[in-house]
């Protein structure tokens, strides 16, 4: 709908992943995982709804939709939000109250390197006006917090069941190893629903 799906695009290219951006109900047809980019989250959400996409992709992600949302994504994935519109949007795919903007304006962004459970070495993570997991329930999986800094001890990557969030944006870099996690959990998923008889959760 809205925000940094170009960088998302390259990364999946370069991964050999078949991708469509989704705009309309119909492109939800036969998909097996989403992304949902880093932009703005209130405009995000005014999209979702008047392109009549938000309910039929609640839907999908309430029956497994493997889906990963970086910075706006991961606002779009919670559960409460804070400091943003009382009619915003949201899908709560992850048990987790983030607050919006967290890390204060545009000219506060900021890199540094990050260790992200599951992932082999330190990682590159720009932030860009990004939020930060305030509270995660019992069942989400904590992959990584802020190590130094005023933000120290922050939530910033985490994962529950087949959603998985970060406030960073790794398709800014390069990195591409967070993405891989993603396609191969998301096609882990696929082959267990089709070892079960089951069709795609869209």
């Amino acid at each position: 709908m809205q925000g940094g799906i170009e960088e998302h695009e390259q990364i999946l290219d370069e991964l050999g992943v078949e991708h469509r951006r989704v705009r309309r109900p119909e492109h939800l047809e036969g998909i097996n995982a989403m992304i949902l980019p880093g932009g703005e989250s209130t405009t995000m959400s005014k999209l979702l709804e008047l392109n009549e996409v938000y309910e039929p992709l609640r839907k999908a992600l309430d029956q497994g939709l493997p889906v990963f949302g970086t910075c706006a994504g991961m606002i779009l994935l919670a559960t409460d939000i804070l400091d943003t519109r009382p009619d915003a949007k949201k899908f709560s795919a992850i048990d987790m109250t983030v607050r919006r903007n967290a890390f204060g304006r545009q000219v506060d962004s900021f890199e540094v390197d990050l260790d992200v459970d599951g992932i082999d070495g330190p990682m590159e993570a720009i932030f860009i006006r990004a939020p930060w997991v305030e509270k995660a329930g019992q069942d989400v999986r904590i992959l990584a917090t802020v190590p130094t800094g005023p933000a120290q001890g922050m939530i910033v990557a985490v994962k529950q069941g087949n959603a998985l969030a970060t406030a960073f944006h790794p398709e800014c870099t390069g990195e591409k190893r967070i993405h891989e996690m993603f396609v191969r959990d998301a096609q882990a998923v696929g082959l267990s629903a089709h070892a079960n008889g089951t069709v795609t959760p869209v």
